[in-house]
């Protein structure tokens, strides 16, 4: 079974992205902020890492520069209020995220890239 760690603090969001996943068949580990996420990654070592941008403690960005250090073969999918044009998210992308995902966000959408991601890696 496929591991993704979701890092989201808004309980909504969390509760949408487990379901959906745990529906397709994933294994979900929840952080709810960037230190509580960066422990997971290490703790779990992900297939998938999901992230919103704006989080407490660590930034998406500080989450994705960890993973992409420490697990460089582990797609990330960035989700975000933000509009594609701000600079945190500029900054996330040119970090090598795979995905950006902007809220609200289409379920459909969300699944499909994480899909397309892990069975990329696959």
């Amino acid at each position: 079974m496929k591991k993704i760690v979701i890092i989201e603090d808004d309980k909504i969001i969390i509760n949408i992205l487990d379901f959906l996943l745990k529906k397709e068949g994933f294994e979900t580990h929840v952080a709810k902020d960037g230190i509580e996420g960066i422990e997971k990654i290490n703790a779990v070592t992900p297939d998938l890492i999901i992230s919103d941008i704006m989080m407490p403690f660590k930034s998406g960005h500080e989450i994705a520069l960890f993973a992409k250090t420490n697990y460089p073969e582990t797609p990330i999918i960035m989700i975000s209020a933000l509009g594609k044009e701000d600079q945190t998210v500029i900054d996330a992308a040119n970090l090598s995220v795979d995905e950006f995902i902007a809220k609200p966000f289409d379920p459909k959408e969300l699944i499909e890239k994480v899909n397309t991601l892990i069975h990329k890696e696959a």
